[in-house]
């Protein structure tokens, strides 16, 4: 699947999720997260934090629990940016015992927030504005920050710097964690990326061809009518897992659309969404 396809995949999600059955699938995210019920999980600390790059400074939220040492996780967000859904996304995790960055990576060109507030994909002045910031994106940059990123992490008093980082991405974000892995093999221990773009593509850059320098398991969770479009992509991943001998699940979730994951999305899959956060946990628990 080409990224350009990816991200075309916003202007054809479901619209039919009306306004009551949204705020119960982000109520039911909620009560999932544990919230109402905080003995369950790891009281957490997290604050906004600006981090110096080689390219500028680049916004970020830091959350972790409140005691002891954790594994490092490093979050990228979809092409709508570092925002609430994102931060909460972020607080959850930690609560689970890591100690998890989500970042802008648009700070080149502009802090969070780097969309309106329930983006319109289908706007076209919106659409083309987002464009714009992935386009201001490549491996080189990605390269950069994934040190910048890593290394503000192992900084941190809050992060075990004896144990491997994860990293996650969503849609765009999806790549990223790909050259995050092989930027860094000796400090990556898991990615995932969730209806990730772009991942096996027949261009010289494609993310997939990295696959060799990297030392990370993975977890590849596909949107059903992602895989619709382009449904030899998972192929051409699992053989490229497979050749590096790097274990990787791979899996196509039924009745999903582009955007499934996260809670502010109209695609919105309460029940996949929790099906692919408990299989990232088993990753991490695994590989980190």
């Amino acid at each position: 699947m080409c990224e350009s396809d990816d991200l075309a995949g916003f202007a054809r999600r479901d619209t039919g999720l009306t306004r009551r059955k949204f705020g119960l699938a982000v109520l039911g995210a909620g009560l999932a997260a544990g919230m109402p019920v905080l003995s369950l999980a790891a009281e957490t600390k997290g604050k906004d934090v600006d981090i110096k790059t080689p390219a500028g400074t680049a916004d970020a939220y830091f959350v972790h629990p409140a005691k002891g040492k954790h594994p490092g996780v490093l979050i990228w967000p979809d092409i709508f940016g570092l925002r609430p859904a994102f931060k909460e996304m972020a607080t959850r995790l930690a609560a689970s015992g890591y100690a998890v960055l989500v970042v802008n990576p648009f700070y080149r060109t502009q802090r969070a927030p780097t969309a309106p507030e329930h983006a319109d994909f289908n706007n076209p002045a919106t659409r083309d504005a987002l464009m714009a910031l992935r386009a201001s994106l490549s491996a080189d940059t990605a390269q950069i920050d994934a040190k910048a990123f890593a290394a503000f992490l192992d900084q941190q008093s809050a992060v075990d710097i004896k144990r491997k980082i994860g990293t996650t991405g969503y849609c765009m974000g999806g790549p990223l964690v790909l050259q995050t892995a092989a930027a860094l093999p000796g400090r990556i221990g898991a990615g995932a990326t969730f209806h990730g773009g772009g991942l096996a593509t027949d261009k010289p850059d494609s993310p997939h061809l990295l696959i060799p320098s990297m030392k990370a398991q993975f977890l590849i969770a596909i949107a059903e009518n992602d895989d619709a479009k382009e449904p030899t992509a998972k192929d051409t991943l699992r053989t490229a897992f497979a050749q590096a001998k790097l274990p990787a699940e791979i899996e196509v979730y039924a009745g999903t659309k582009h955007g499934w994951c996260p809670t502010d999305s109209p695609a919105y899959d309460y029940d996949q969404a929790e099906k692919a956060w408990d299989r990232m946990l088993a990753l991490f628990g695994r590989a980190l």
